[in-house]
């Protein structure tokens, strides 16, 4: 993106280091409504710069929405790409002032792929999928702690609470579930998804709220946006091991489990993890990770092959 300028943020909790080029003087504004507020006013006017917010794990999500809406252009950069960054231009150093400026310097060698404004209320869709994830994490630790409880309060305590867990992973699912149905394309989404053998409800509505570039990518971009595509790993003679790198992790979580699943009940994923499992002369057999890694970028390269042409599951076209 030529002719744009860079800003760059460094999230926090609970502020904000704001750096309006990569060689400025940062300042820091409160992360909350009032301080992205001062933030937008010190910006150039929309449409002039790119802001450029690591992901933080959701403390970012504030201020990524006031900017959209304010018609900013904003960015999200994953921080360890951030960080190699840093570390190869020769800065070691790390505060919130340095990288502000790091984070600037990165947009305007990388220029990383700006967001889109959601339609509907992504938003909402995107906090209680977030929130499902976060229940499902507790109950999975109560499980576990309850394995390795042996005194009878203890394990009364963790029983009690994983039934309240299960009842807040109910009450997030049938939110979710009202709130796709009361948009017809996000309904009309999920239905496809769901045709394909293995993709789940819980598959599917994460693709939907994390992912919302599916079906508007090539099957190369939206790879390489989840971080399925594998790289190449090669010098002079030397053929390294390709490897996958960066993307978005918990959309990668929900497509593995799907995949799992898919290897078992989907005869195109089944069959092509066949091939790739059985081994010939010239071909050796590759590693269970590196099977399951194709398993998933191809399941993903169908999902959004159907979503792009709005077509239903069919085994026969799958097959290419």
């Amino acid at each position: 993106m030529d002719g744009f300028s860079y800003v760059g943020v460094d999230v926090a909790k609970d502020s904000l280091e704001v750096a309006l080029h990569s060689q400025a003087k940062s300042f820091s504004v409160t992360n909350d409504r009032a301080g992205i507020v001062r933030l937008i006013a010190q910006l150039p006017e929309p449409g002039k710069c790119v802001v450029v917010l690591e992901a933080t794990g959701g403390y970012e999500r504030t201020a990524i929405a006031e900017l959209l809406q304010a018609g900013h252009l904003v960015a999200r950069a994953n921080p360890r790409q951030v960080r190699d960054f840093a570390k190869g231009v020769g800065i070691l150093a790390k505060t919130d002032a340095i990288d502000a400026r790091v984070i600037a310097r990165f947009g305007e060698v990388v220029k990383p792929r700006c967001l889109e404004i959601p339609e509907g209320p992504l938003g909402e869709l995107q906090q209680l999928v977030e929130r499902r994830r976060q229940l499902i994490e507790l109950r999975t630790a109560e499980k576990n702690r309850l394995e390795q409880a042996t005194s009878k309060p203890t394990r009364k305590s963790i029983e009690d609470v994983l039934k309240t867990l299960e009842k807040q992973v109910e009450i997030i699912e049938q939110q979710i579930d009202e709130l796709v149905h009361k948009h017809d394309d996000w309904q009309h989404k999920l239905d496809l998804m769901t045709s394909v053998p293995g993709v789940g409800h819980t598959t599917a509505t994460t693709l939907l709220a994390d992912l919302p570039e599916l079906g508007q990518l090539n099957r190369e971009e939206i790879a390489a946006l989840v971080g399925v595509a594998p790289f190449n790993h090669d010098s002079g003679r030397l053929q390294g091991i390709r490897c996958i790198w960066g993307g978005r992790a918990p959309v990668r979580n929900v497509l593995y489990m799907a995949t799992l699943s898919a290897k078992r009940c989907n005869v195109i994923i089944r069959r092509f993890a066949q091939r790739l499992a059985d081994s010939s002369p010239v071909r050796p057999t590759k590693p269970s990770k590196v099977v399951t890694t194709a398993c998933m970028r191809k399941l993903l390269i169908i999902l959004n092959t159907m979503l792009k042409n709005d077509t239903p599951w069919n085994p026969q076209l799958a097959v290419s």
